[in-house]
């Protein structure tokens, strides 16, 4: 949805063709969007005019600005999304889009013309001319969904998988493996007694996730807010799952593929924490009306009869009724160092991958990549430069980087400790650092990169009245920043030193409160971060021979050619890159630049 979101606020027509209308934008693991790493993304995509915040903040019932003690850094908005209202809302801003044409149907194969995409041909017989392609196919390419000794083709419960696509795209050149991933058993939440857990409200002042949302006045969900609660296994708990492993299809050898090593299921928390008594399992709400509770952090494909047996000794959970039974899925994806970083196929020009297909997880993910590979599908359509995120300026760009530099052994889930730049990169910063570049490709309209200059053209205009106003009497004399950093409330601290005038909402006093609390080590960051320029200045000639390179062992030689690194910074994050090979590559770039023509 965000792809064709992006190419259609470029200008483009698009074709939406899709197995299930009915199914798009189901939230087809946990009904939330967000956390740490994931809701930075939410923010980027929003500051670059995509449909996701604006949709979880319409959908959410349980909002937390997780880490929030902690900070600006690592504070992740998240939000539980109401299962069916999310994907209407979702789909009545893409039909704002106006140049969004929606098709059922499967994608069976690719025509190509002179090397390049011209057409998608789908299995009833229809052709769809194109002039880029953009392919984001989930978990859905060969899929098979795996429960105990059951093993049945499928794309997620009660959906068929597409069978055909993976041997169109392995015949144009598409190299292509296998992942997997999990999902825990559904309960009927009329059975759950939630006096007997502990309750978890969400947060009074709720934390929105789109920039549109943020303003003067407190933001107000749309939807009535409801709590989660939290429960654990115990001993009983984990003696059923190891006596239950011969049953795992992840331990008995059906499922070969590789998960999420940090979103396991609930048999390899057993088994790789056999230490550990208990685990802690959140029970939430799919949304205001609907019949059933998650079980987050109970992710299993054991068969149903030993589920029954696990949720029935959980305490409180004893009388609790299973609505679905926990299961795995098992899909093909392409190793992403097979993409140029605008995420277009080398092998196949015109086609542009994006979501879980590129070797990720999570929905803030994928959309984040639809973002990208649709703007760029697009650009190339209009005859536009391509654009590739910056590593540097945002989470996209780290990203982006990482799946096209290094690749993935497992699926890729974001986390705040990817990037060199955590302060730089604040959740809160998104609409100053990629709002102007959204206005710049044509993704953000000019009032909306004004509101954002604006924003921050109040916060800026804040923090230097404070830097200029004097605290203290006598000899020693405080800047109001000096007693933010060492720890005096902020209101207090804006209350005695802003002109009224200045004084900003919550949201923008929590913004300029890190940024002066912080503001040597962004200082620092921004040192960092011009060091980490330079090197990605040293252009690497695209037709740049490192066969003929001596002093590199063959298999980073194999990585050098695989990934074709634009730049001397990317070629120091391929994983084996050594300082002594940088060094050589960077000597063999100097005398090609020099050598005369």
């Amino acid at each position: 949805m965000e792809a064709a979101a992006a190419a259609s606020r470029l200008g483009v027509d698009v074709v939406l063709l899709t197995l299930d209308p009915a199914s798009l934008v189901r939230l087809s693991c946990n009904p939330a969007i967000g956390g740490i790493g994931k809701g930075h993304l939410v923010r980027e995509i929003d500051a670059l005019g995509g449909v996701m915040g604006l949709a979880a903040d319409a959908a959410g019932t349980h909002f937390r600005l997780l880490n929030r003690s902690r900070g600006p850094a690592v504070q992740g908005p998240r939000a539980q999304q109401d299962y069916d209202r999310y994907p209407g809302v979702v789909q009545r801003l893409i039909e704002s889009e106006g140049r969004i044409e929606l098709k059922a149907g499967e994608a069976i194969g690719l025509r190509v013309d002179g090397g390049r995409v011209v057409a998608v041909e789908s299995a009833d017989g229809q052709v769809f001319p194109a002039a880029a392609v953009v392919l984001t196919s989930g978990t859905f390419l060969r899929g098979l969904l795996f429960q105990g000794e059951s093993v049945v083709p499928g794309g997620r419960a009660c959906e068929a998988p597409a069978e055909a696509l993976s041997a169109a795209l392995s015949a144009l050149g598409l190299r292509l493996d296998r992942f997997k991933t999990g999902t825990p058993p559904r309960l009927i939440r009329r059975s759950l007694d939630p006096s007997r857990f502990e309750e978890q409200p969400g947060d009074e002042r709720p934390v929105p996730f789109s920039f549109l949302n943020l303003g003067d006045a407190p933001f107000r969900p749309a939807l009535p807010q409801l709590s989660t609660w939290l429960a654990y296994s115990n001993e009983r708990v984990h003696a059923l799952v190891r006596a239950g492993l011969g049953r795992s299809p992840l331990y008995s050898g059906k499922i070969r593929a590789r998960g999420p090593r940090y979103c396991p299921s609930f048999e390899d928390k057993v088994v790789r924490f056999a230490d550990r008594d208990r685990h802690l399992l959140h029970l939430e709400p799919m949304g205001i009306d609907h019949p059933w509770i998650y079980v987050n952090g109970l992710s299993t494909s054991l068969p149903p009869e030993i589920q029954a047996e696990i949720v029935a000794s959980i305490e409180g959970l004893e009388g609790a009724e299973v609505a679905r039974w926990g299961y795995a899925v098992e899909y093909d994806y392409a190793p992403p160092t097979q993409l140029l970083p605008t995420l277009e196929a080398r092998a196949v020009p015109g086609l542009f991958l994006a979501g879980q297909i590129c070797g990720t997880t999570g929905y803030e993910e994928a959309a984040g990549l639809g973002l990208v590979a649709g703007a760029n599908a697009a650009s190339a359509v209009l005859g536009r430069a391509p654009w590739v995120p910056d590593r540097l300026q945002s989470y996209l760009g780290v990203m982006v980087d990482d799946l096209t530099t290094a690749g993935v052994l497992e699926p890729y889930r974001m986390f705040t400790s990817r990037a060199e730049l955590r302060l730089s990169l604040s959740a809160d910063s998104a609409d100053r650092r990629l709002t102007p570049v959204g206005e710049a490709l044509g993704l953000v309209p000019a009032s909306r990169a004004a509101r954002a200059g604006a924003r921050w053209e109040r916060i800026e205009r804040a923090r230097e009245a404070l830097d200029g106003a004097f605290g203290g009497r006598g000899a020693r004399r405080e800047l109001p920043a000096d007693r933010i950093r060492r720890g005096d409330p902020h209101e207090e601290v804006f209350a005695q030193h802003l002109p009224a005038e200045l004084r900003l909402p919550g949201p923008d006093a929590e913004t300029l409160a890190g940024l002066l609390r912080y503001r040597g080590y962004l200082e620092r960051e921004q040192r960092e971060a011009g060091r980490l320029a330079d090197a990605e200045r040293v252009r690497i000639p695209g037709d740049f021979a490192y066969g003929g390179l001596s002093g590199l062992s063959n298999e980073l030689r194999e990585r050098l050619d695989e990934v074709r690194p634009a730049s001397l910074g990317q070629a120091s994050r391929i994983p084996g890159m050594t300082p002594a090979a940088l060094g050589l590559l960077a000597a063999a770039i100097g005398q090609r630049v020099r050598a005369p023509s």
